[in-house]
């Protein structure tokens, strides 16, 4: 792989990263926003919310072998 595309990898990277935290805060101030109750679900509703992030911001690749 070359410079170049390494360094854009690089970037795609720390910008999928960054919206999904920035997702998973949304989604976590909007639970406070609302309320949250108990203290145990907070882990649980934690987990559900990065995982709503990572769904919503980051992209799906697929990788494929290239057909004769």
């Amino acid at each position: 792989m070359n410079l170049l595309a390494h360094a854009q990898e690089q970037a795609r990277r720390f910008n999928e990263d960054e919206a999904v935290q920035h997702e998973l805060e949304r989604l976590q101030f909007l639970r406070r926003l609302f309320g949250s109750g108990l203290p145990r679900q907070k882990e649980i509703l934690d987990d559900l919310d990065w995982q709503n992030a990572v769904r919503s911001r980051r992209q799906t690749r697929a990788i494929s072998l290239p057909l004769p």
